[in-house]
């Protein structure tokens, strides 16, 4: 799984300062990882773009840090989040298709379609909500 480049930012950030505050060298904190050198010190110096998991958290253990996963929403809130972001989706390829059809609707009818989406996708089917399009 790889991590998301503004996460990765940040905790390379935190593993660098970290491996600052120990003394602990590039290759020394290779060695203790298992990871390669070259890999830990592009993760330490650009937040390693495609670095996986499981090369992170190795990397976290040999300096003495672990992961924390927590919430940045509610349930409710992300499900919400999910259909509008799917009726948006939804509502715009109506939209495209009559507007090549020169029967696109206005923007107010457009947020009215996707206000309906939002709640019929609430009241179904979760599975509806995250499946792909």
């Amino acid at each position: 799984m790889a991590v998301t480049r503004r996460s990765q930012s940040g905790i390379a950030i935190q593993m660098q300062r970290r491996r600052k505050a120990l003394r602990m060298s590039c290759q020394l904190l290779a060695l203790r990882s298992g990871i390669s050198l070259p890999t830990v010190q592009r993760i330490l110096r650009h937040g390693g773009e495609h670095a996986t998991y499981t090369t992170l958290a190795a990397i976290a253990r040999a300096l003495g840090m672990d992961f924390e996963l927590k919430d940045a929403c509610d349930e409710q809130t992300f499900a919400e989040r999910q259909a509008e972001s799917k009726a948006r989706a939804i509502v715009g390829m109506v939209q495209g298709t009559s507007a090549l059809e020169s029967q696109a609707v206005d923007s107010e009818t457009c947020q009215q379609m996707v206000k309906q989406t939002v709640h019929e996708l609430m009241a179904g089917q979760r599975r509806k909500l995250w499946s792909p399009m």
